[in-house]
């Protein structure tokens, strides 16, 4: 684990650094990661007090008062149950030590400081969550589509004649469930690895 002798070590300060791959299992967000359901994290920004771990599920956010403090906050935003938004990567200027990478997910906002040595890889990043933002809006639109869709078919059966009224409603409400759950299954995407692995390794 990196604790704040390794943190000194590392030299990390409020301003963040990239981790790479090869140390993801020696942060603290790791234990938290659900390994056991196919979790994977894809990308990772640790300051002396906070960890922000990107994985296809989710983003874990680890949050220290102070990098002396041991408490620790763990935050965890599902990307299928908080939307990712307003995504945006502020450069560093001429005398600037970082770079902001920038983003809401569900009512949450958050500006990250990162060494501006990172850009490269915070352009990634930046991509990535355009992505998983822009699939997540129009798979919005597509499922209120097919919720209307439902209601228009609904109505029109609901006119007819109905000669066992209770088998009628029976097959209606199956129909409809099925029909839901058929399209939530299509546009309520939970696993953004594909996504990652198109920005971040490509």
């Amino acid at each position: 684990m990196f604790g704040k002798l390794a943190a000194d070590a590392l030299g990390l300060s409020n301003v963040g650094i990239v981790v790479k791959p090869a140390d993801y299992d020696k942060v603290d967000a790791d234990d938290y990661v659900m390994h056991e359901d196919n979790e994977k994290i894809y990308f990772l920004i640790k300051s002396k007090s906070d960890e922000y771990c990107f994985t296809n599920l989710a983003l874990i956010h680890l949050d220290g008062t102070s990098a002396t403090s041991k408490k620790r906050v763990l935050r965890r935003f599902s990307y299928d149950k908080h939307k990712i938004s307003n995504v945006a990567l502020e450069t560093a200027g001429t005398i600037d030590l970082d770079v902001e990478i920038k983003f809401t997910i569900g009512e949450q906002y958050y500006s990250i400081d990162v060494n501006k040595k990172h850009l490269e890889e915070l352009k990634d990043l930046y991509k990535a969550l355009l992505k998983i933002a822009s699939i997540t809006h129009e798979n919005e639109i597509a499922l209120q589509h097919a919720r209307e869709s439902l209601t228009v078919a609904q109505s029109v059966l609901g006119r007819g004649q109905q000669a066992d009224a209770a088998a009628q409603f029976k097959s209606i409400n199956q129909y409809a469930f099925d029909w839901l759950m058929d399209a939530r299954e299509k546009y309520v995407v939970k696993d953004f690895g594909k996504v990652f692995e198109k920005y971040i390794y490509n």
